[in-house]
C-alpha cells in the first residue's frame, strides 16, 4: 500500500489546501492519505498550530473530504501533537474535541533548565542563540535534554506515532553542532530506543528534511533505526509533507529499507 500519514495543510505551516493535497494522493496512487496539523492543546499561542477553536472545524473539513473522496482514497485525521512538560501533551485526553483517528507526537521544544523553550528546528540561528543563551552553550546537555524529553514523552503520553525522532540532527549537516559518533550520542540513541520499545509505539521514518533541503537522509539516521529496529520496534513511511507535491518524497529510496506497517495502529 502507499500511505502517508504525516501531511501538513493551510490549517497550519503548510502550503497547500486539504483538498488540493488529497487530488495530488489520488494522482500519485496513493491508498490512503493522513493528516496531522501541527497542534499543541490546550496552548494556542505559537503561530503555526491548531487552537481550541480551530480544531473542530480542522476535523469537520478532513471528514468531509474523507466521505467526499471515500471511493478513490481513504482519508485520515490526526494530529501531530507537541509535547512540552508542564504544558502540552500529545494525549488523546487532550484531543477529545478533534476526536483523532492517530496522533503523532513530536518534540519541537526543548525545555531548557531556566524554564525557557528552545526551538529545535526553527533556524540554525535561533537555536545556536538558545544553545547559548538557555543551555550554558553546550550542545551536548541541548541534545541529552532533548532526547530525555523525548523519552518522557513516550512513557507517559497516550498517543500512536513517534515523530522524527532525532529531530536535532536537521541542522546538523550542514551546520554542525554536535558529533553523531560520540560515545555520549550513541549512548543517548540506545536509551531512546529503549524507551520507544517499551512504549509499543510506532516509529516514523520521515523524509521531511530531504524534501526541505537539509539532510540526504531521514529520521532517524540509519545508526538509530538500527538500534530501534534490533528492538522489535516498527516503522511507518513519512513524507512529513509541507506542499502537495512532496507527499512521497524519496519514497523510492526509503521503501524498501525496513518492514513498515501500513496504517497508524498499535502494536
Amino acid at each position: 500500500m502507499k500511505t502517508n500519514y504525516h501531511t501538513h495543510t493551510t490549517w497550519c505551516d503548510g502550503k497547500d489546501a486539504p483538498e488540493t493535497v488529497v487530488m495530488a494522493a489520488i494522482d500519485k496512487g496513493f491508498d490512503a492519505i493522513g493528516f496531522s496539523s501541527h497542534a499543541m492543546l490546550p496552548e494556542d499561542d505559537t503561530p503555526w498550530v491548531l487552537t481550541p477553536e480551530k480544531a473542530p472545524r480542522y476535523a469537520a473539513e478532513i471528514r468531509a473530504l474523507a466521505k467526499k473522496y471515500e471511493d478513490r482514497i481513504r482519508v485520515l485525521c490526526g494530529v501531530e501533537a507537541d509535547y512540552v512538560p508542564g504544558g502540552a501533551t500529545p494525549d488523546r485526553g487532550a484531543y477529545a474535541a478533534v476526536a483523532p483517528d492517530y496522533i503523532i507526537g513530536s518534540v519541537h521544544f526543548v525545555a531548557a533548565p531556566d524554564g525557557m523553550r528552545v526551538c529545535v528546528d526553527m533556524s540554525p540561528e535561533s537555536l545556536a542563540d538558545g544553545i547559548r543563551d538557555h543551555f550554558g552553550g553546550s550542545a551536548e546537555a541541548y541534545v541529552r535534554a532533548y532526547f530525555a524529553q523525548v523519552r518522557e514523552m513516550l512513557l507517559t503520553c497516550d498517543f500512536d506515532i513517534a515523530g522524527h525522532l532525532d529531530l536535532v540532527r536537521k541542522f546538523n549537516v550542514r551546520h554542525p553542532y554536535f558529533d553523531e559518533s560520540a560515545p555520549w550520542y550513541l549512548a543517548e540513541l540506545d536509551r531512546t530506543a529503549d524507551a520507544v520499545a517499551a512504549s509499543g509505539k510506532i516509529a516514523e521514518v520521515n523524509t521531511g528534511a530531504i524534501s526541505r533541503g537539509w539532510l540526504d537522509d531521514a529520521y532517524p539516521s540509519a545508526a538509530f533505526r538500527e538500534r530501534l529496529r534490533a528492538r522489535g520496534v516498527m516503522f511507518i513511511l513519512s513524507a512529513d509533507a509541507h506542499a502537495a507535491d512532496a507527499i512521497d518524497c524519496a519514497f523510492d529510496r526509503f521503501g524498501d529499507c525496513e518492514t513498515f506497517v501500513s496504517a497508524p495502529v498499535r502494536k
